[in-house]
């Protein structure tokens, strides 16, 4: 008897054993899958959570230790019934985030939410260090100012021209203490200016030389090609418009309707960074580091009054500085040319979606806008007024196509009045 006893305790203690262990095992296997957990987040959860920041919600990571796993499964599914239902904490969260409704998530199974929590269990990585690159091709720049060059050439010549008379006055002089006879001549400035040919040659050549230069430069007067001014918040075309591919007439709409294509609201920034308060680890390079480019998106949430949940209603504008900037002389209409004509962005402002920093790529005179007419045939489908003197034109001179340039030569009144 004491033997079948003995038994019967050994098989409660097997069989409390056995439970605790089938208990840790389940909550070992319900763990879930952090991988697929990261992608269920990010299509459901990261418009209001982040990890470790507090935004419309809660920061989330480790919020499967902090909270029973019935609870969060009840709060996902339905959190608008645990409220009404009077659930202490679920009050408390709504009333601390502003009374902001949670979208209820009732098509995740008990997989789909166990992965979200095993990836908001992981545990924080830390950023990587860029590094910097050494190159000297890299940063140095390798583009060289071809009148400097001339300068320099210039300078050594007359350098010496100088040297040279030094060592032949100084010959002659020691020829002379030597009581070596040495004929008397004229210095060389005096045979040039003798010799009128030359003087004439060297005026015209001077003249020729300062006039080149003089309309080089009067020309390059109010061109301000390569403009690259330090915005009061750092905006990467580079990131939004190359490597978010972001269509540049998302942000600049009015270029499609409007002469001017707009400076964006920051409304339109807001679209997007209102749930986005930080950068990608990997979008830091060695010239620009994830702590900089946060601190961008904290300068537009501060021109806005966005503390990371609502506005505050306390704004600052923001003063941009303007880079391509036209005569008031100078028409230029960007719908006439985007919608109508159907010209890429990049034809005038070159490959935006490579500049880490917006500069004025052509130079945008009246020659460079000719030039391109020059080249490019009327558009006018869709557009009977110019269809009609178009087809006016090509019957009056016989010819097939028209370029931009050619209309306005021939009939200037027809299109400008």
């Amino acid at each position: 008897m004491k033997q079948v006893k003995h038994r019967n305790s050994t098989s409660k203690v097997l069989g409390f054993c056995l439970a605790v262990l089938l208990a840790f095992s389940t909550s070992i296997f319900a763990q879930g899958d952090p991988a697929a957990g990261k992608a269920l987040f990010n299509s459901n959860c990261a418009a209001c959570h982040k990890l470790d920041k507090d935004m419309t919600g809660p920061a989330l990571r480790g919020v499967a230790e902090r909270l029973e796993k019935d609870w969060l499964y009840d709060w996902i599914r339905n959190s608008s019934k645990m409220i009404k239902a009077g659930d202490p904490y679920a009050v408390e969260i709504f009333e601390k985030y502003n009374k902001t409704p949670m979208t209820a998530f009732p098509q995740l199974s008990d997989a789909d939410l166990d992965n979200i929590l095993a990836y908001t269990s992981e545990e924080k990585k830390a950023a990587p260090v860029p590094t910097a690159t050494t190159s000297g091709s890299d940063s140095a720049d390798s583009g060289v100012d071809m009148n400097l060059v001339l300068g320099l050439l210039a300078l050594i010549l007359v350098v010496l021209a100088v040297m040279l008379l030094m060592v032949t006055k100084t010959l002659n002089n020691l020829a002379k203490q030597g009581g070596v006879e040495v004929p008397e001549t004229d210095s060389i400035w005096k045979k040039f200016v003798k010799n009128q040919f030359l003087v004439l040659v060297s005026v015209i050549a001077f003249m020729l030389f300062a006039g080149y230069h003089l309309f080089g430069f009067f020309m390059q007067v109010g061109v301000d090609q390569g403009y690259q001014p330090v915005q009061p918040i750092h905006f990467s075309h580079k990131i939004h418009a190359g490597d978010n591919g972001i269509d540049c007439k998302y942000c600049h709409s009015s270029a499609r309707v409007s002469k001017t294509s707009g400076i964006p609201a920051l409304n339109v920034c807001m679209n997007c960074h209102k749930n986005i308060s930080e950068v990608a680890e990997t979008t830091a390079d060695a010239d620009y580091s994830k702590e900089f480019y946060d601190k961008q998106i904290q300068k537009l949430y501060d021109a806005v009054g966005w503390d990371g949940r609502a506005y505050t209603g306390e704004s600052n504008p923001v003063k941009w500085v303007r880079v391509h900037n036209l005569p008031d002389f100078a028409y230029f209409n960007h719908s006439q040319h985007v919608t109508v004509a159907g010209v890429a962005c990049q034809k005038c402002h070159g490959p935006v979606e490579e500049m880490e920093i917006l500069e004025q790529h052509a130079p945008l005179t009246m020659g460079w806008c000719v030039n391109c007419h020059r080249e490019t045939n009327v558009k006018t489908e869709g557009n009977e007024y110019y269809a009609k003197i178009h087809e006016e034109l090509k019957k009056k001179y016989g010819v097939d196509q028209l370029t931009i340039a050619q209309m306005g030569g021939l009939e200037c009144g027809k299109c400008h009045y």
